[in-house]
């Protein structure tokens, strides 16, 4: 039997990405009940395509690559939202007056810096308050780091469980526990069903939370390393250290999927397990019918891209309609 493909995915506003090999699938849930999918091409160049093997390099190359991908499957639900909760307007009137080709760009460059500056606030902000509150009272280096992680736990719980009131979040939260569960159940072998897929846990070892608690965790070890004369220098070498953290992180992520099915080294995993439990939640039957349609559909396109010859003939990457009712 062949190893299944490690895919990822990740949830958006009435919906799910995934993506492939190849392609990425958005499917969304629309207000008239029907299910709308959303296709984009990768063409990483060769460049890119090197670094991606390059251990402690792919991690920040991933994170980058996420940020500009996911802005754009973000941008596509997120507009249709607006469509589906503004009747007086139709799915052919467009905002604005720039072309596709400079809105795409823009969502890109949008996404990735807005990534880029959260983890840099994420990792500067607990860096201030940890040197400006507690460092008049503590010296050693280590203990010092330990706190420094302990706010930015904090701060990552505090924020979660704000957000997570807010009903759009909840459901966003159900269409994560829907990727999840997809995933899942594709790993066991098993057909997706719905039947097939609610049975499958919402957690799972690859999720981004799993990558979000590493980086704290490893941040405290590789800062431990490297000692700072005031504040300011404190939150400099944060930051220069980012890549170098992202990068462990992502290697550590990789690691524990690996692992996950050895009794002990299992355990490792389980920081970001805990984690799940706050950015999951049980999905209904007509959200993980969602996650299944976006999934085939990357399935789908992925063997037909990797078919070279049928490309331009037999796939058509756009917009579609699935009307599953």
């Amino acid at each position: 039997m062949n190893k299944p493909v490690a895919y990822g995915g990740q949830a958006v506003i009435e919906g799910v990405m995934f993506g492939g090999r190849y392609v990425q699938v958005t499917a969304i849930r629309r207000k008239d009940g029907r299910i709308e999918t959303y296709e984009t091409i990768s063409r990483p160049s060769p460049f890119l395509r090197t670094l991606r093997r390059i251990p402690f390099v792919r991690g920040m190359v991933a994170l980058i690559e996420a940020g500009i991908s996911g802005a754009k499957h973000l941008h596509f639900a997120s507009e249709r939202y607006e469509l589906d909760e503004a009747p007086d307007r139709s799915d052919g009137e467009k905002g604005g007056s720039a072309s596709q080709l400079e809105m795409i760009l823009g969502v890109a460059v949008a996404g990735v810096l807005s990534l880029l500056f959260g983890k840099a606030l994420f990792t500067a902000l607990p860096a201030f308050l940890a040197s400006v509150l507690f460092d008049r009272f503590v010296s050693n280096l280590i203990v010092q780091n330990l706190i420094e992680g302990g706010i930015k736990t904090l701060l990552l719980l505090g924020y979660l469980f704000l957000i997570s009131q807010a009903p759009a979040i909840k459901r966003l939260f159900q269409y994560h526990g829907a990727e999840h569960k997809v995933i899942n159940a594709y790993e066991a072998g098993v057909e997706l069903t719905v039947d097939n897929v609610q049975q499958r846990s919402t957690l799972h070892y690859r999720c981004g939370s799993s990558f979000i608690v590493l980086t704290i965790l490893i941040g405290v070890v590789v800062y431990s390393f490297f000692s700072y004369e005031n504040v300011w220098d404190r939150i400099v070498t944060r930051l220069l250290l980012l890549p170098v953290v992202v990068g462990l992180s992502y290697e550590m992520l990789r690691f524990t999927n690996a692992v996950r099915d050895i009794p002990i080294l299992s355990y490792l995993g389980y920081p970001g397990l805990w984690l799940q439990k706050l950015t999951t939640r049980e999905p209904r039957d007509d959200q993980v019918e969602v996650a299944i349609a976006a999934f085939e559909r990357m399935r789908s396109l992925d063997r037909l891209y990797a078919e070279k010859s049928a490309v331009s003939s037999k796939v058509s990457f756009g917009t579609t309609r699935l009307d599953l009712q």
